[in-house]
Parts: C-alpha cells; sequence; structure tokens
C-alpha cells in the first residue's frame, strides 16, 4: 500500500506542477529523504582462500637471502633487463623472464649481482621480496582460481573448497610460488584460461554477445598467450581449451535456433578471440623483449650478422657504416649462417693436410680451410674477378651480384680457395676444401666460385653486406662451399671441417654464408694489405633489420637452440613423478641443518593418481552403458562429467604424458601444472561417488568420514613437512631421517 500510494503521490504532483512548481519541488525533496541503497554479494569462502593463499606464500618471502636452486639462472636475466642488454634463453620465451623483472624493476633492482652458485648470500641492493613476489601472487591466486573452477563446472561449494584447500595445503607448490621460478606462473595462467573460458561458455547460454560474455572470451585468449608465452609447454594448455572450444563451436553450427549469420558471427568471435588476439599478445611479447634489449651482449654470437649489427655496441660499433655493397677487390669476413654447432667463420692458416691420415687414407696435402668459432685475423678473404690480377677495388667499385663467377683469396696467405676431387678428411663422401699450393704435380687448380644469392629479389641483386646470404657453386665440380660441423683432430687444432658437398639437394643453412665486415682493399702489396687487415674496418652507412625479421630469427633460434642436455643430480623422468619417487634439494643453510626441497605431499599426490584412475574407469564404464541406452546419469550430470574429465583430466594428460616424447633434461616441477589438473579432478570424482555411488544414507556417512579421515591426514603430512617447504627451521639428524619415507628421496644430514 505504501508503495502505490507513493506513486499516487508522485503522479499528483507532476500533473499539477504547471500550476504549482513549488509543489512539485517539495514533493521531490520527500523522496530525497530517503537513502540510495546498493547491496553486493561477498563470497566469504572466496575471501577467507584468497586470504589464507596470500598468507601461505608471502609469509617471510624474503627467506632465505640467498640464491636457491634456479634463482641462479633466471637471476641472470633479470640482470641483463635491467642493463638492456641482450639475451637468448632456450627454454621459453620472454614474458615470464620480463615478469621477474618487472618485480626487480618495482624493487629498484640495479642489475648489479653476480648470480655465479647456488647458496650465494644476496647483496643489499637485491630486493629479493619483490624478485620473488609476483610468483608468490600467482601462487596464491590459485587457490581461489581453483574453487571458481570447479564451481564453474557445476559442482557443489563443499567440493570447489576442497580443492582449494588441496592446492593450498600442496607442499611443492607452496615451495615452487615463494621463489623467483615460472612454475607458479605458467599455473595461474593455465588456470586462468580454463576458467576465464568456463565463464564464456557459461555466459554463452544466458546472454551471448553481451559485455561479460566478450570480457572472459577475449581474456581466455589472453591467457593462453600468456601461458605460451611463459614457457613452451603452456601451448599444451592452450591446445586444450582450443579443443573443447571447437567442440562447443560445433554444437553453435548445430543449433538450428541460430541463423546463419549468427552462427558465422559465433565462429568468427571465437577464431578472432582464441587464435588471432593470442597471435597478436606473443608478437606483442618479442616485441617489447626486443625494445628493451637493445645493447649487445654475451649471446649475439648466436645470432645472425644482421641481427648483431642491430644491437647497440658489439658488431654494430664496428659494422656500422661499412660499404654496402661487395665489390671485386672487397676485403670480407665470411660467417656460415647455420651456426651449429658453434657460430663461426670461414678461416685459413698456413698448415697443410697431413699426408696420410690415421686411417691410411691419402689427401692433398693442401693448405687446411676450417670454420673458426673465434674473430681473427685469417678469416678474411679478398674476392677476386678471375680475369683480372688486381686485389684492390677501383674507383668507382665494380659490385658483385648474383651468378658471377670469383676466386676467394686467403688475406693471410693469398692463397685461392680451391676443391677437388679429392675425399675431405672426416666427410669422405664429400670433397676436401684447401688452399691452393703449387707442388708442382698434376693437380691443376681448381679456384672458380659462383656466387649464388639466395635471398635475392631479382637475377641481377648485388652482392650485399650482412644482408644478402649466398652460396659458393664450384664451377668444375658443382660441389657447394659447405660446413660439416665436424670437429677435426688435433693437427687441425679442433677447428670445424668445411667441404665441398656435391650430393646436396635443396637448401640448407649449412651452405650458407654472409658478410659480416667488409671494407674496400686499397693496398696492391701484400706487406701493406696485411696491415690493412689487422686494422679495424671503416664505418661510413648504418643499416637496421625490421621488427618480423629479428622476431623470426629469434625465434627460430630459440626452438633450435641446443641446450645443455647432461645429467644432473636430481634430474627425474616421468615415471618418478606420478607415485613421488623423487625430489630437489634447493637450498641448505650454510651453518645449521635448515633446508628447503621440493617435495610433495604424499598424500595428495597419490589420491590424486587413484582419482585420475577411477575418472577413467568410471567414465568408461557410463560409455559403454551408454551405448547399451542404459543411462546411469541425468542428461545433465553427464555433461558435467564429461566437461570436468575433458579439462581436469585433459589437462593432466596433455601437460604430462609430452614429457615422454622430449629429449631434455627434467625435473619434478615439470610436473606441477599437470598435478594441478589432477588436484582439481580429485574433488570432483569425491563428490561423484557420494552423490551417484554411495546408495543409501549410511554409506554416503561412512564415505563422508573416510573423506574427513583422508583429508586430515593430508593435512598432517603437509603440517610434517613443513620445514622442509619453508626452510625456516633447522631438524636434527633423527628428525630429517624420520621424513626420509622413501629411499629414493635426497634429504641433506650434516655430519658434525
Amino acid at each position: 500500500m505504501g508503495r502505490r500510494s507513493s506513486r499516487r503521490e508522485l503522479f499528483l504532483c507532476f500533473s499539477r506542477a504547471s500550476s504549482s512548481p513549488g509543489l512539485l519541488f517539495c514533493k521531490m525533496l520527500g523522496f530525497l529523504q530517503h537513502p540510495v541503497m546498493v547491496t553486493a554479494e561477498v563470497n566469504l569462502n572466496m575471501v577467507a582462500l584468497t586470504a589464507m593463499g596470500l598468507l601461505s606464500r608471502l609469509w617471510q618471502l624474503a627467506y632465505p637471502r640467498a640464491v636457491v636452486f634456479d634463482e641462479v639462472y633466471y637471476g641472470q636475466y633479470i640482470s641483463f633487463y635491467m642493463k638492456r642488454i641482450f639475451f637468448l634463453d632456450g627454454s621459453g620465451p620472454p614474458f615470464g623472464h620480463m615478469l621477474l623483472a618487472l618485480g626487480g624493476y618495482l624493487g629498484g633492482f640495479d642489475g648489479n649481482f653476480l648470480w655465479n652458485r647456488i647458496g650465494a648470500e644476496y647483496s643489499s641492493n637485491v630486493p629479493v621480496w619483490s624478485l620473488r613476489l609476483l610468483p608468490a601472487l600467482s601462487g596464491a591466486l590459485s587457490v581461489p582460481m581453483a574453487y571458481e573452477i570447479v564451481r564453474e563446472l557445476g559442482f557443489s561449494h563443499c567440493a570447489a573448497t576442497g580443492a582449494a584447500l588441496l592446492v593450498l595445503i600442496e607442499n611443492a607448490l607452496i615451495t615452487q610460488s615463494r621463489l623467483m621460478l615460472l612454475e607458479s606462473v605458467l599455473i595461474f595462467f593455465n588456470l586462468l584460461a580454463v576458467l576465464s573460458y568456463l565463464k564464456f561458455s557459461n555466459s554463452q547460454k544466458h546472454r551471448p554477445f553481451s559485455p561479460r560474455w566478450w570480457f572472459w572470451l577475449v581474456l581466455t585468449g589472453v591467457a593462453c598467450s600468456c601461458a605460451v608465452g611463459i614457457k613452451y609447454v603452456g601451448v599444451f594448455t592452450y591446445l586444450l581449451v582450443l579443443g573443447v572450444a571447437a567442440v562447443h563451436a560445433w554444437h553453435v553450427i548445430g543449433d538450428q535456433t541460430l541463423s546463419n549469420v549468427r552462427v558465422l558471427c559465433h565462429l568468427l568471435a571465437r577464431a578472432a578471440a582464441l587464435v588471432v588476439l593470442p597471435i597478436l599478445v606473443y608478437l606483442l611479447f618479442f616485441y617489447i623483449h626486443l625494445l628493451l634489449l637493445y645493447r649487445s651482449g654475451p649471446h649475439d654470437q648466436i645470432m645472425s650478422s644482421a641481427f648483431q649489427a642491430s644491437l647497440e655496441g658489439g658488431l654494430a660499433r664496428v659494422t656500422q657504416g661499412q660499404p654496402l655493397e661487395v665489390a671485386f677487390g672487397s676485403q670480407v669476413t665470411l660467417k656460415n649462417v647455420f651456426g651449429q654447432p658453434v657460430p663461426c667463420w670461414l678461416h685459413s692458416h698456413q698448415s697443410t693436410y697431413p699426408m696420410i691420415y690415421e686411417n691410411g687414407r691419402g689427401s692433398s696435402h693442401q693448405q687446411q680451410v676450417t670454420c673458426y668459432p673465434f674473430k681473427d685475423v685469417n678469416n678474411w678473404w679478398i674476392v677476386k674477378d678471375p680475369g683480372r690480377h688486381q686485389l684492390v677495388v677501383n674507383n668507382p667499385p665494380r659490385p658483385v651480384r648474383h651468378g658471377d663467377v670469383v676466386q676467394l683469396v686467403h688475406g693471410m696467405t693469398t692463397r685461392l680457395l680451391n676443391t677437388h676431387d679429392v675425399a675431405a678428411p672426416l666427410s669422405p663422401h664429400a670433397q676436401e676444401v684447401s688452399c691452393y699450393v703449387d707442388y708442382n704435380i698434376s693437380m691443376p687448380p681448381q679456384n672458380l666460385w659462383r656466387l649464388d644469392i639466395v635471398n635475392r629479389e631479382s637475377d641481377t641483386d648485388v652482392w650485399k653486406t650482412i644482408l644478402s646470404e649466398v652460396r659458393f657453386v664450384h664451377v668444375n665440380t658443382s660441389a657447394i662451399l659447405k660446413l660439416s660441423g665436424v670437429p677435426l683432430p688435433d693437427w687441425g687444432f679442433r677447428q670445424l671441417e668445411v667441404v665441398g658437398e656435391k650430393l646436396f639437394r635443396g637448401y640448407h643453412e649449412s651452405t650458407v654464408w654472409n658478410v659480416e665486415e667488409h671494407r674496400y682493399g686499397r693496398s696492391q702489396e701484400q706487406k701493406e694489405r696485411e696491415l690493412e687487415l689487422h686494422s679495424p674496418t671503416q664505418v661510413d652507412i648504418s643499416r637496421n633489420l625490421s621488427f618480423m625479421a629479428r622476431f623470426s630469427e629469434l625465434q627460430w633460434r630459440m626452438l633450435t637452440v641446443r641446450s645443455d642436455d647432461s645429467e644432473h643430480k636430481y634430474s627425474s623422468t616421468p615415471l618418478d613423478w606420478v607415485m613421488l619417487d623423487t625430489n630437489i634439494a634447493y637450498w641448505l643453510h650454510p651453518r645449521t641443518s635448515a633446508q628447503i626441497h621440493l617435495l610433495g605431499n604424499v598424500v595428495i599426490w597419490a589420491s590424486a593418481s587413484l582419482a585420475t584412475l577411477a575418472y577413467a574407469l568410471l567414465f568408461v564404464w557410463y560409455l559403454l552403458r551408454r551405448r547399451r541406452r542404459v543411462c546411469d546419469l541425468p542428461e545433465d550430470c553427464w555433461l558435467r562429467w564429461v566437461l570436468a574429465g575433458a579439462l581436469c583430466a585433459g589437462g593432466w594428460a596433455v601437460n604430462y604424458l609430452p614429457f615422454f616424447l622430449m629429449e631434455k633434461t627434467l625435473f619434478l616441477y615439470h610436473y606441477l601444472p599437470a598435478l594441478t589438473f589432477q588436484i582439481l579432478l580429485l574433488p570432483v570424482v569425491l563428490e561423484h561417488v557420494s552423490d551417484h555411488l554411495c546408495r543409501s544414507q549410511l554409506q554416503r556417512s561412512l564415505f563422508t568420514a573416510l573423506v574427513v579421515a583422508w583429508f586430515t591426514s593430508a593435512c598432517h603430512v603437509s603440517n610434517m613437512l613443513r620445514p622442509l617447504t619453508y626452510g625456516d627451521r633447522p631438524l636434527s639428524p633423527n628428525e630429517l631421517k624420520a621424513l626420509r619415507w622413501k629411499d629414493s628421496w635426497d634429504i641433506l644430514i650434516r655430519r658434525y
């Protein structure tokens, strides 16, 4: 009655407004006497879980104030960022390194610390808390995200809380997130990608193309790109999300309630947000990376000459302004584009091939030609016109073009690059390459080479410094000058073998060379020329690479660079991870027995594996029954069950099984992303057993009691392993021995 009366008064007030404005104003003041109320729903579960996550990850974060395990590895890259020095890390894209460097930047780190050994004490200028902050926040926020994912899958608050609590108390996840490492950040973005897609999918059922719908769809693409940008293994979760999205898109195509235009809009939106946007964001990571790292550094030699010349200092200081066009008479150094096993330059020296090799095979005894991985005066060659004797550049210079025949004269010995029908020292299927020595025997010189510019735009292109990638094709035998990459014996000073490859078909970087240093020769006399070769190059023209050219080369190098595959004391195999048969000693206090280990909660790890197995068996059982038209579950429960398995069991599989195919040194922390998905599946399976397999109230009560006992034991184990998780208190030798529950665990015990 009161609300109806108010409306009537308002109507009468407005109807009399023209005759009595004062009355209208009085009535309006009456309405303003009531306060404007805003109500909000607060999920106290989420608040409590977030608070506990922050407490568990941020408590005493700066302890220990020493380099812990792989912090020695990532810390070097943070210092490079602080000093704007270019580096290359083959373990993954740069986004994760940039996040760690952001922590250092916010803490005022100047990059001045020598990351040379595990256990080294941090100096006062290193903001340890700030450097470890972002991984810790990622680990803390993964706790409420676990809760939200299980809720979005359609399961109860109890199951969601259980998943979050398991992530909260899992010791290995705590340890990894409290250090300057990237696994916790990777897990965060993996979970964010899954959560965003689930929220998008649930929005699809109610309000497609709403702002909320677009927000979660776009956030899914960004999160997927961030996961890949941290470590390449993030692509597995990205592919999982794409797979689930493709299935859902297939159902959208089959929805006859939607028009063709509407279906097309759905597909284009998904393609733009889940394919195009992640690619653009991934490129953005590299753009920022290359924008920040503009100075020459210790990893330059892995890159091409053109890339090195684009950096400030280093090769750029030497090559900036060199003559662009190579001419007859030019003095050049020739770098092999392949750069495997190490970057190297075409090289010769006074020594000759031995008359007889160790296997009894004879050689030409000509002057050795190798590929040398260091800057040296013997790397200089002169591009000679076969029809002229002069070794200087004309005025005006006569440029060398694609298809021209040249001779390459070694600058210091004036002998010509030669090959002939003699087997190479270590590659007998190929021809030996040498500098010709006239022994006055029946072996005439064969020193003519045709220039083939492989990246030319036309058949009249000029040979350019740094930019042109060229092959040298032997005129007499059609052999191609190639780096075999095999180290020569001691008589060849362990330098790399260069051969003439006759059987070569197609393109390979081992046959491609580019001019790195270049100058126009001015001296015809040998002694004056030797002095000229020892002097620095002259500079007068500059050049730069485009972003896409630099990105393409950097990405290729990151994917192909050889990592150190040597065996590590704490390396392990994927089979060791499932039942936690291994651990990693991260840090040991220099004076006491306090130590930090990457060691998981055995109750959670074993239970998660059993839950995955139980899900697989139940899924197959239900599938077979449905094939016989026996539906044990209502359709909505079945769809929830399938989606939970696709994202949780699938997330475990795609983040675990590929490691069996990888030929690299593996560690226990590689399993943590897969374990996180298993933990999400565990309460889902428990709730399913309680709701659908326990037939009576008594069975449910007994099962609930077992679950409570199991969770209590998981909490007890987590608390027992706490000293090894935080390393905040020393343990006696007997206490340490008591924690060595498996013989394969390496618990460090000091001998006093």
